[in-house]
């Protein structure tokens, strides 16, 4: 883009095995792909930061120097967002002048983490602040946490920042420690597919966060009933919970709590089993492990919209489809699946077809990409 000096491209993100764990300290994978948000900017010698978007109405205009306005419930409060949490711990006097632009429809893409890692290096780069991938991890969650209000764990942020296109991003979400497992060379080829149900969301508004809530009082439950002392909430996390505990305290819990924490139990499960797949270059194996994440989700984490569930069910029998799940929280949002390459156009033509029959009304905004993984958030050279 003529006329700025820096462009940073933050990719997008899916996760193919560790759903809704991530904010109970489990263990998560993910890739980064090659498509996501693209922020060009010029540093400005004042404090002001103003910001244009190619997607979204208006203009941004906040000052770094002064302390974090309240949030408008409008897409600058990502740039707020990320201000607040580099402004705990550095002086910011320079601002940036900055256009962001998206490359797909938002939902299920952790496009909010993806714009507010964008902002954490701009901002950063902007006051000659160097930060290490992983800080920018947890600079970024700790405002989409703490300012924007989800209660996140680090998966997206990690995807996002960490990323490499030549392997999967295995994240302990406990102890922070994580490393990318290069893909076997006897694995076959794949990309992704991404399906977007056509509805929109935000995560804020859904039931991501009671979800978060439920979990830990399944912790609690479990604490109660063994008599263990009481962690405040904040610290009350499934990960710090032997799994024979839960076996032993179960069937005393109300259902809905039960379920949550079958299906964080089961989904470390399938993490151990879908590395150990990933790196043998069993894809299919993998895959299925995908499969079986998405039916706990459906059924003990009882998450994903009629429209999503349609998706996923259409899409599991397809020729070609080695596994796959939904993508982000699952409330709305996009199916994410990986694919022998060979057979895209027969999924896409089948997914569209029987989809669009059940739910007409999607024709104009149901889309189907695909994509490849790809490295994480960077500075591009061809601004």
């Amino acid at each position: 883009m003529e006329n700025y000096q820096y462009h940073i491209f933050s990719p997008y993100r899916v996760c193919p095995l560790g759903a809704h764990v991530d904010h109970q300290h489990g263990l998560v994978t993910g890739f980064a792909i090659d498509k996501g948000v693209d922020l060009w900017f010029n540093v400005r010698q004042d404090s002001e930061v103003t910001l244009s978007s190619l997607g979204f109405e208006g203009t941004v205009h906040i000052d770094l120097a002064k302390r974090s306005e309240v949030k408008e419930r409008h897409w600058g409060d990502y740039a707020r967002g990320a201000k607040y949490a580099l402004r705990k711990r550095f002086e910011l006097t320079r601002g940036i002048d900055g256009l962001l632009r998206g490359s797909l429809p938002v939902g299920g893409l952790s496009s909010s983490a993806a714009v507010l890692i964008a902002y954490v290096m701009a901002f950063a780069k902007a006051n000659g602040i160097s930060l290490r991938p992983f800080e920018v991890v947890q600079i970024a969650s700790e405002a989409e946490r703490e300012y924007i209000g989800l209660n996140n764990g680090l998966l997206d942020q990690a995807c996002i920042a960490l990323g490499q296109k030549d392997g999967l991003l295995f994240l302990d979400c406990d102890s922070n420690e994580w490393r990318i497992v290069r893909r076997n060379p006897k694995m076959p080829a794949f990309e992704i597919g991404i399906f977007f149900s056509g509805l929109t969301r935000s995560l804020v508004n859904s039931d991501y966060n009671l979800r978060v809530y439920e979990c830990k009082t399944a912790a609690w439950n479990m604490l109660a009933y063994q008599d263990q002392p009481l962690r405040t909430f904040d610290k009350t996390f499934l990960r710090d919970i032997p799994r024979e505990t839960f076996d032993n305290t179960r069937d005393m819990m109300p259902l809905r709590f039960a379920r949550r924490a079958e299906h964080f139990y089961s989904e470390y499960r399938r993490v151990r089993q879908g590395i150990t797949a990933w790196e043998s270059g069993n894809l299919q194996l993998f895959g299925k492990l995908s499969f079986d994440s998405c039916e706990s989700s459906i059924h003990n984490y009882e998450c994903g919209s009629p429209e999503l569930i349609s998706i996923y069910n259409i899409m599991r029998p397809l020729r070609g489809v080695y596994g796959g799940r939904f993508s982000g929280a699952g409330f709305k949002g996009a199916v994410i699946a990986l694919v022998d390459p060979s057979c895209k156009e027969y999924i896409e033509r089948e997914l569209s077809d029987q989809y669009l029959k059940e739910y007409p009304e999607y024709r104009e905004t149901f889309k189907v990409f695909w994509v490849k993984p790809d490295d994480g958030a960077r500075f591009l050279e061809d601004a």
